[in-house]
């Protein structure tokens, strides 16, 4: 097994030259969040990843092995939840109202300026559709913002056990779905019913984008 304890942020100080000759390997956020794992890159080779406590691997990194080569991490697809507001009735706002509400679970989010895109949880996914958002089920790659007070400014660790401890529930009431007053007198979810006809709905997290 090849080891490596050296990480470089985005290949800084790297010629490009280096970074297309180097080998790759795929990781998705659960291990990419991870401060000692095993992997496997495109080469073919069994790495050992040993990096300080708190670290975590983001998509464009590269790892230093032991022998002096070079390995680029790539963000590998995984199922999120893309979040966007409603095209028709929603606004920027939405988008900032339904970040507000996943901060305050703890939820790993990526911020982007027209979408926000989440783990998947069904419970967040109607109390989101109820929040007058569009909510749609896809493959790809997930970089969530990191602690405002991190090194990297991208840190967000569970550490090395995968379980969140932590709970879903809203002791407001909020983590379910629940109507919204926007002035349009209805609720965007699933099974919901509508004063008007919108001719589209918001998504379901059965469906997929391509």
């Amino acid at each position: 097994m090849l080891t490596t304890s050296k990480l470089l942020p985005q290949g800084q100080g790297l010629a490009p030259a280096l970074l297309k000759r180097a080998a790759t390997v795929e990781l998705d956020w659960d291990v990419r969040q991870k401060s000692r794992f095993a992997a496997t890159d495109s080469q073919g080779r069994e790495l050992g990843v040993f990096l300080p406590r708190g670290n975590v691997v983001r998509g464009g990194d590269v790892l230093v092995a032991e022998d002096g080569s070079l390995v680029r991490v790539i963000a590998a697809p995984q199922a999120v939840l893309r979040i966007t507001a409603c095209a028709e009735h929603g606004s920027a706002f939405d988008l900032m109202r339904a970040a507000y509400h996943l901060g305050n679970r703890h939820v790993p989010i990526e911020l982007q300026p027209d979408h926000l895109k989440i783990e998947p949880d069904h419970v967040l996914a109607d109390m989101l559709r109820a929040m007058h958002l569009t909510v749609v089920a896809q493959q790809d790659s997930f970089e969530p913002e990191g602690g405002a007070y991190s090194a990297s400014g991208h840190h967000h660790s569970h550490g090395d056990d995968l379980g969140h401890g932590h709970s879903h529930d809203d002791p407001h009431g909020s983590g379910h779905a629940r109507t919204h007053d926007h002035g349009t007198g209805h609720v965007h979810g699933p099974g919901c019913v509508h004063d008007h006809d919108h001719g589209h709905d918001h998504g379901h997290a059965h469906q997929r984008s391509h």
